[in-house]
């Protein structure tokens, strides 16, 4: 909800409205519909639809599923390779990751 100050004043300029006039159609004061404007303010659902609607505007809210913190192309390249390819991939990774903990070992002056 954190853009909502944003959505609030967005709408209003886009009406062609000041604060005042806002507040009027609204029956509030000016510094009420600062408040609502400014970072922070945390205002009801049924604020923002009251708002928007003396706006010309109407509040429509939707869900999503989040982003997947995974990069689904790389399962998807793992799952089309056979089991022995996959091992082998696991194998050059494992070399991979081995050489550069050897290294940072050496860097450190854990290893001669």
């Amino acid at each position: 909800m954190s853009r909502v100050p944003a959505l609030i004043r967005d709408a209003r300029r886009a009406a062609g409205l000041t604060q005042v006039t806002l507040a009027r159609r609204l029956g509030t004061s000016q510094s009420a519909i600062a408040r609502l404007e400014r970072s922070g303010s945390n205002p009801t659902v049924g604020t923002v639809e009251r708002v928007l609607g003396a706006a010309g505007r109407r509040l429509e809210l939707s869900t999503a599923p989040p982003p997947s913190s995974i990069d689904e192309t790389l399962v998807a390249g793992m799952l089309r390779m056979t089991p022995e390819e996959r091992l082998q991939s696991f194998e050059g990774s494992y070399r991979s990751a081995r050489a550069m903990a050897l290294a940072g070992a050496r860097a450190r002056g854990e290893l001669a």
